[in-house]
């Protein structure tokens, strides 16, 4: 973890968070993503916070566990794409920059602490970085997992790395070409799910396994995690994936997806 120190990350009860909630309780961090206006969709600073927060779960030792929910009936949409377009919405976060780029498939897997995410809203496109990263992934049964890319100009090249740690890659490859809804059975089918909850169930269910993790070393899976990650074939390099995806962005079929998007209108694809 080097994108903040212990020192930076020390003073977190003192920092404003414009995109995220955080709150720690009993060896629990509870981060919910707080942009439900805009579908949770991943805004510049909004991952800096979500960095920041991981950050302090893996520099302070009474974090045992992490939990990541979302507000309102979308989990996370994905990256902001008026963003990506130089749309920057302001924000009064207090959350310093990091020292590098925040690649967000590589986030989870140097935190080495249990990362559990409770589903209650549907999660497309880039949302996806969450579910792949956290360790355990409680859904609710009625949620949709979508990889719309495809039929915007774009393709999930960094999600499609991420994706192929804990599912089956020519799954992977079929749902990233074909751009389609996967139910949460399938997704549970192919290990991106660990457990499908009701909605009066789920807040039980992350609790019960939270409550065993708890009742289990810390220092041992701290550890055991920290080897985890080491062993881990990397899937892709996100450095470069984020490039393909820049490069794709500035392709006619890449703006005219963006623009066809924003128009609310079919895309007219020329190919280039």
């Amino acid at each position: 973890m080097d994108l903040y120190t212990p020192e930076q990350v020390a003073t977190i009860k003192d920092q404003k968070f414009a995109f995220l909630q955080v709150a720690e309780t009993d060896h629990v961090l509870t981060l919910t993503l707080d942009r439900a206006h805009k579908k949770n969709a991943l805004h510049p600073q909004m991952i800096n916070e979500i960095a920041y927060a991981l950050h302090y779960a893996h520099f302070e030792k009474s974090v045992w566990v992490i939990v990541l929910k979302a507000k309102g009936n979308i989990f996370c949409a994905g990256a902001d794409l008026k963003a990506m377009m130089g749309m920057i919405e302001e924000n009064d976060s207090t959350i310093p920059e990091p020292a590098n780029a925040v690649l967000v498939g590589e986030l989870f897997n140097s935190v080495h602490k249990p990362t559990i995410a409770q589903v209650t809203g549907d999660v497309y496109a880039g949302g996806f970085f969450f579910l792949a990263g956290c360790h355990i992934v409680v859904a609710q049964d009625t949620v949709k997992f979508g990889l719309p890319e495809v039929k915007r100009g774009l393709f999930p090249f960094q999600v499609m790395a991420s994706l192929l740690r804990v599912m089956p890659a020519r799954k992977v490859v079929d749902w990233c070409i074909r751009g389609y809804n996967l139910p949460v059975a399938e997704a549970a089918q192919y290990g991106l799910v660990t457990q499908v909850a009701t909605a009066a169930t789920i807040e039980q269910e992350v609790q019960r396994i939270v409550e065993e993790l708890k009742g289990n070393s810390p220092s041992a899976i701290r550890r055991g995690l920290a080897a985890y990650a080491h062993i881990q074939p990397a899937a892709a390099e996100h450095e470069y994936l984020m490039g393909m995806l820049l490069e794709t962005i500035g392709t006619r079929d890449g703006q005219e997806g963006l623009k066809a998007f924003k128009e609310k209108r079919p895309a007219e694809w020329s190919g280039e």
